[in-house]
């Protein structure tokens, strides 16, 4: 395999890598797939394509390209593919970064982690047994996390004597699976990986098929890119300090753009801030965009740590403590009720008040079945409380921080991968009414001290107290109401969950306000 150099692969990556993720059932011959690619584009040294036309062959008489691959001895011995492999090649002047996942069962929650990274999937199937459960389990974790391109490519077409007939069934149950998903691009390739028909050239087998070999189709995609478009999202991994005047945030844009002099908010406090710098690497910048691992300097010291999550003001996630999701089980451990898992954002952990799974996916018929329970690889629809607010995104606004992972908090293990679909309040805080806190209310109650002064000092003091009162009454639940915008969290409080408020009893309010809590 042939490996290059930082500046090799940063200037690949500016031209346009394409990340293409493997997957389908086991045995259909993902690894040979990715071997054959390698062995067509010289994409390997001259001493390995010795050794491998020196190594045992095929029944077909070719190299067994599946060696090139699988590089762990148990996957050897199996004839399996165990782990997420990454194997790099060129096409058409086009940089593919190959993603080789496993098919086997067993392992889905590797072929999960590599779906991540991919901006296509290539699902293989094998033409004699045509789309099995693993393959439909595969293809719904590509719509959980979000990959909406996908290759279909139907393999050993040698094996069923290049049948266009056999194609075109496999093919059409594959058009409604995708349908099914709503992938947005969708093609079935036939193809076999052992004689190389349709993977770097057309197949003289198959003069039936109109389209391009598997490698032109692929050099002819776009990369998803970073884009800059969108709203801001920052999640705060680290608050660093350098000496007494420098206090900044530490992070990675996810999403989104910033720029010197743009306001941010963090949302379950409703504290706002303005950048003053955007430094990295020692040296200042003017902007950062999503992909950017930078410090932001804002101008006031706001209450921000680890796990919060700064955003463009107007544009900022949902303030919520529970949200409905999709997931898929990856721990051999089943789901338990009782466990206290702990719900991992982009930099939060937080402690889950219950978890109630609602849902199977069936994978036979695609729809949802009522379940109570899930174990490993299962395909969940659960409704998940936190014990405390959090700023949540949907995942089809924003893919990065519309994810989560559970943890499970004896042995900090990753149980499951999901995404966001729904956020909400718990349903005993749900209610009709709303509170309405006036300058007045504060101005006797915690503000009665400064009763007399009309300063701007006092008057600036008086709006940072209603403040405090504001973010304390939301991070309880209460939607709440500041008159004459004061204070910026306050000021959007009731916005932040649309046509829901919450009951305050009057006990509580007036404790607020006298300054008893």
């Amino acid at each position: 395999m042939r490996f290059r150099t930082a500046e090799e692969d940063a200037r690949a990556e500016a031209a346009g890598s394409l990340h293409v993720l493997t997957c389908g059932s086991v045995d259909d011959g993902k690894s040979t797939l990715i071997g054959r690619l390698l062995w067509d584009t010289a994409g390997l040294h001259a001493d390995q394509r010795e050794t491998l036309q020196r190594s045992p062959k095929t029944a077909a008489g070719t190299p067994d390209f599946s060696l090139l691959v699988d590089g762990l001895a148990a996957e050897r011995e199996q004839g399996i593919t165990i782990d997420v492999a990454w194997r790099y090649l060129d096409a058409q002047g086009r940089r593919l970064v190959i993603i080789d996942s496993p098919g086997h069962e067993q392992y889905t929650r590797n072929m999960a982690t590599g779906a991540s990274h991919a901006d296509v999937a290539i699902l293989l199937v094998d033409a004699r047994g045509g789309i099995k459960q693993q393959t439909r389990r595969h293809a719904a974790i590509l719509d959980l996390i979000g990959v909406r391109r996908v290759v279909l490519a139907i393999n050993k077409m040698d094996l069923v004597g290049w049948s266009e007939t056999r194609f075109a069934e496999i093919g059409a149950e594959f058009a409604k699976l995708a349908q099914r998903f709503g992938f947005d691009d969708a093609v079935a390739i036939p193809v076999s990986a052992v004689l190389g028909d349709n993977i770097a050239r057309r197949s003289l087998a198959m003069p039936w098929y109109g389209g391009v070999p598997l490698l032109e189709h692929l050099a002819g995609l776009p990369a998803r890119g970073i884009p800059s478009a969108g709203a801001f999202r920052f999640p705060v991994q680290l608050v660093v300090r350098a000496g007494q005047d420098f206090r900044g945030l530490a992070g990675t844009v996810s999403a989104g753009e910033i720029k010197v002099g743009d306001d941010v908010v963090e949302p379950v406090g409703g504290r706002r801030a303005r950048v003053r710098r955007i430094v990295t690497m020692g040296r200042d910048l003017e902007a950062a965009r999503q992909g950017q691992a930078v410090v932001l300097q804002l101008d006031a010291d706001i209450d921000v740590s680890r796990g919060a999550v700064l955003a463009s003001p107007g544009r900022e996630p949902a303030v919520a403590r529970g949200l409905d999701a999709r997931l898929v089980w990856l721990s051999d451990e089943r789901f338990s009720a009782d466990r206290g898992y702990l719900l991992r954002t982009a930099t939060d952990l937080i402690p889950i008040a219950s978890i109630e799974i609602r849902a199977h996916l069936d994978l036979e018929t695609l729809a949802e079945r009522q379940a109570a329970t899930c174990a490993a690889n299962d395909i969940a629809v659960a409704r998940i409380d936190l014990s405390r607010s959090a700023a949540i995104d949907l995942f089809s606004d924003q893919c990065e921080t519309g994810t989560f992972m559970l943890i499970d908090p004896i042995t900090g293990a990753s149980v499951a991968g999901g995404v966001v679909r729904a956020t909400h309040l718990p349903e005993a805080r749900l209610s009709t009414n709303a509170f309405r806190l006036t300058r007045d209310l504060i101005a006797r109650g915690i503000g009665a001290d400064l009763a007399g002064r009309a300063d701007a000092d006092s008057e600036r003091e008086l709006r940072r107290r209603a403040n405090e009162v504001a973010i304390l009454l939301r991070q309880a639940g209460v939607a709440v109401e500041l008159d004459d915008e004061q204070g910026a969290a306050g000021g959007r409080a009731a916005a932040a969950w649309p046509g829901v408020v919450a009951v305050l009893s009057l006990g509580f309010v007036a404790a607020v306000l006298l300054g008893l809590i």
